[in-house]
């Protein structure tokens, strides 16, 4: 699933390429890709044909495009993609909605080959819509409010990288990001919060932004073709990752051999030496 860097590149690319361009037409290709709207695929593309797209933006994982005092609401998923392209290219097998424009230029198009993404019109959401409303603040967000972060992380009985992939605590960060950030500051994955000193947390989420940062210089992280930004360019921050997918190669701090884990149904890459477990339970 893309984290923070991939949608805030894709953000990016809405914010060019679509705002401030009137809907002429929207037709929806897969009933999937509108599930999570209440009224249906019809009730979808009514809501937004003829309306001004009024900007691009993004909490955490979460993307939306304010429309008057409404938002049009993205998550991705594991494959989705909204991508622009001239009006009369072929459509995909995946696109499962289309959205026409009244400029005649560029369309954009939500391609989804597993179909684990939505779309919903979210009502009187042009400023954070209710349904993301839940979701806590990301590192790059003005509203990011450290101090409760790490007032509610050591409250808490977990793993630091279980806190960390908790969008009600932080959003934006998934399972590249938390093994690279945790590297920076050699922290063990399964290191208690409530044992984590405030300097620690504050080192912890200094090393999220700055990869986080890092990877937006590159485009964000591509493993593959469905990672990609409204031009269909993949990124290259794969490239410079420092532990995640690197099971068996060398530390480039100490050389040691990164190991990987079963981490909730997922990996945990960390190093063995860099990353010690706590003996005396204080870091």
């Amino acid at each position: 699933m893309p984290e923070l860097p991939e949608v805030e590149v894709v953000r990016r690319g809405l914010e060019q390429f679509v705002v401030g361009r009137r809907i002429k037409s929207v037709q929806v290709l897969h009933p999937r890709a509108v599930r999570r709207h209440e009224g249906g695929a019809a009730d979808f593309a009514a809501r937004l044909s003829g309306r001004t797209i009024d900007g691009a933006r993004r909490r955490g994982k979460y993307l939306w495009l304010p429309v008057g005092d409404d938002a049009l609401v993205a998550h991705l998923g594991m494959s989705g993609q909204l991508l622009v392209g001239p009006p009369d290219a072929e459509l995909s097998p995946h696109v499962r909605i289309r959205f026409e424009f009244d400029d005649g230029g560029p369309d954009l198009r939500f391609t989804d080959q597993r179909t684990f993404g939505h779309l919903l019109v979210s009502a009187d959401g042009a400023q954070l819509p209710s349904v993301i409303a839940h979701i806590a603040p990301d590192p790059l967000e003005d509203a990011f409010d450290l101090k409760r972060l790490t007032a509610r992380m050591r409250a808490r009985q977990t793993g630091v990288k279980r806190a960390l992939l908790d969008q009600s605590l932080v959003s934006g960060i998934g399972n590249i990001y938390a093994d690279e950030a945790l590297w920076r500051v050699k922290l063990h994955w399964a290191r208690a919060t409530d044992r984590l000193r405030p300097g620690t947390i504050a080192d912890l989420m200094t090393a999220v932004t700055d990869v986080f940062t890092e990877a937006l210089k590159d485009g964000g992280t591509s493993f593959d073709s469905l990672y990609v930004d409204v031009n269909g360019e993949s990124g290259y921050f794969g490239r410079s990752l420092n532990v995640y997918g690197r099971a068996g190669e060398p530390c480039l701090r100490c050389g040691a051999l990164i190991r990987r884990d079963p981490f909730m149904n997922r990996s945990s890459y960390s190093c063995p030496v860099c990353q010690r477990r706590s003996r005396n339970g204080r870091w």
